[in-house]
């Protein structure tokens, strides 16, 4: 098998498995272990509702597709994937530059649960798939 088909299908998997985690926060489902929304002085951000976390996960789905597609597990890559691909490429790497206040590895606020985790996990997640997007745009281009 070719590496692009296995970049795709692990790629592709990791935002499959996200998605579902969306849709599973979306119904009630809770992870107390977790920090998964930037917090400050002890209290999140922000309360997504139900349809934004839906809307995510529907966003995360079609980029685990446009994965499969450019590494040409379905259908055949083209330029049209290829430029997907790449602007995907830049969503993931910018989420881990991040907003250099609560997200990213050049964020301000550093002491909570939420930075520990995105420090360790979300961030570097985020440039392997940014990376493996670049890698698959450029060599669909």
């Amino acid at each position: 098998m070719q590496i692009e088909k296995l970049i795709g299908l692990f790629t592709g998997g990791i935002l499959f498995f996200l998605s579902a985690l969306h849709v599973y926060w979306a119904f009630g489902g809770k992870l107390t272990s977790v920090a998964v929304i930037p917090e400050t002085n002890g209290k999140p951000t922000f309360v997504p509702g139900r349809g934004l976390t839906l809307l995510v996960a529907l966003v995360l789905f079609a980029f685990g597709a446009v994965a499969l597609w450019v590494s040409g597990n379905i259908f055949s890559p083209n330029r049209t994937s290829a430029i997907f691909s790449l602007l995907i490429s830049l969503i993931f790497i910018g989420r881990a530059i991040g907003d250099f206040r609560l997200v990213g590895y050049f964020k301000k606020i550093k002491n909570t649960k939420f930075a520990k985790y995105d420090y360790l996990l979300y961030s570097p997640v985020c440039i392997l798939l940014g990376a493996s997007y670049l890698y698959l745009g450029w060599r669909s281009f």
